[in-house]
């Protein structure tokens, strides 16, 4: 049985995290509306919170992202880095794409925000830089051969 490396699966969601952040000051920056943390003051307006809360939510869930990561990386193909952005993609689609989005008000992939169809590509590249961490710091075991492979092998 595998251990389950907990220091470096939370350093991963917090270095992923800070990443994702990173890349959407740069975009936002690029786009001509500099923003720091936009998704905490999201999340802490709609709790009604100070941003501290808003933050500490924001990379709780990069942490639980990254946690999640874990626990299915060994049963996705392909090696660290197909495994990590296959995981992430399918996370940006159904995650944020069909249910954060349109919870917001923004319709599916955020096309009735402010951005329109922009938001559907940022978000899937921040995420996409939020998946180097999951792939640099979560090891990830090799695919065992499958038994049918070891069954012909042996005939």
């Amino acid at each position: 049985m595998q251990s389950f490396p907990i220091k470096r699966i939370l350093l991963a969601g917090v270095v992923g995290t800070l990443l994702f952040d990173l890349f959407g000051l740069m975009a936002s920056t690029m786009m001509g509306n500099p923003t720091w943390w936009d998704i905490p003051a999201l999340l802490a307006g709609k709790l009604g919170l100070p941003l501290f809360f808003g933050v500490l939510a924001h990379y709780l869930n990069g942490v639980v992202l990254a946690v999640i990561y874990a626990a299915v990386a060994p049963f996705l193909w392909g090696s660290k880095w197909v495994r990590a952005f296959t995981y992430i993609t399918a996370e940006t689609v159904l995650g944020v794409w069909l249910f954060m989005a349109p919870l917001l008000g923004m319709g599916i992939a955020g096309v009735n925000g402010p951005m329109g169809a922009m938001f559907a590509i940022v978000s899937l590249v921040r995420h996409w830089v939020y998946a180097i961490a999951l792939a640099v710091f979560i090891p990830v075991p090799a695919a065992a051969p499958s038994t049918n492979a070891t069954a012909s092998a042996t005939a």
